[in-house]
């Protein structure tokens, strides 16, 4: 919890500060800012994914997952999903900015790919640096949309502490009911995702990467590896 404490803290500090400086804020800076971030998310997608005492099982989930996450369409979904939020709950009105800055920061914050990868970190071995990365990012974010929206911005931390909270508390409960080999390459598999995260945006190739569509790669570990024990074993 104490790493969504943080990212919960950080996007309420950002959202002040772009409440009080409206109109002060240059997009080349923030653009400067943005990419100097990616670099750092790259470092520790590079750590987590180094840490891999199997590379095959890397491989071969990350296709794996990809495959099922492009037959299933989640990033399309989850994308959709956020629409549908907005649709339905921005109204015209004299408070619709104020709504339309909470849903589309809670929607922002907590519908991707680094919430989840960073919550399960979290609470399977209490690393936090995916989820303090995504607070700072969120944190830039919610500066650029508290100066355009106003206060409710802020008031999305709440969804990420109700979020990225339950995801860790959850991940925290299964933990020990899963191998330690498990986790390892589980977060050697985030770290590759979290290296694609920082591709897209620092805006490498013509396409985004559909990291998304990536996430079943996450939970296949725990699949791979008793089979090609076992596989082993019997040949």
């Amino acid at each position: 919890m104490i790493a969504t404490l943080i990212n919960v803290g950080l996007v309420l500090l950002g959202s002040i500060l772009g409440m009080l400086l409206r109109g002060k804020i240059s997009d080349r800076a923030a653009s400067g800012v943005t990419r100097a971030v990616a670099l750092g998310v790259m470092v520790i997608g590079l750590q987590s994914a180094l840490k891999t005492q199997d590379a095959l099982c890397v491989i071969i989930c990350l296709v794996a997952g990809t495959l099922l996450g492009e037959w299933a369409r989640i990033e399309d979904r989850l994308d959709g999903m956020g629409e549908l939020l907005q649709n339905k709950l921005v109204k015209k009105g004299e408070n619709s900015r104020f709504t339309e800055g909470f849903v589309s920061a809670s929607v922002l914050f907590c519908v991707g790919s680094m919430a989840i990868m960073g919550s399960l970190e979290a609470g399977l071995n209490h690393n936090y640096m995916i989820l303090v990365s995504k607070g700072v990012i969120d944190g830039i974010t919610s500066i650029t949309l508290a100066a355009t929206m106003g206060l409710g911005v802020a008031f999305s931390a709440g969804a990420i502490f109700l979020y990225q909270g339950g995801l860790t508390l959850l991940a925290s409960v299964v933990g020990p009911l899963l191998s330690s080999a498990g986790i390892n390459e589980l977060s050697a598999t985030g770290g590759a995702m979290m290296i694609a995260i920082s591709f897209n945006m620092l805006g490498f190739g013509k396409e985004k990467i559909r990291v998304g569509n990536m996430l079943p790669s996450i939970f296949l570990p725990f699949f791979y590896l008793p089979l090609a024990d076992l596989l082993v074993r019997l040949f």
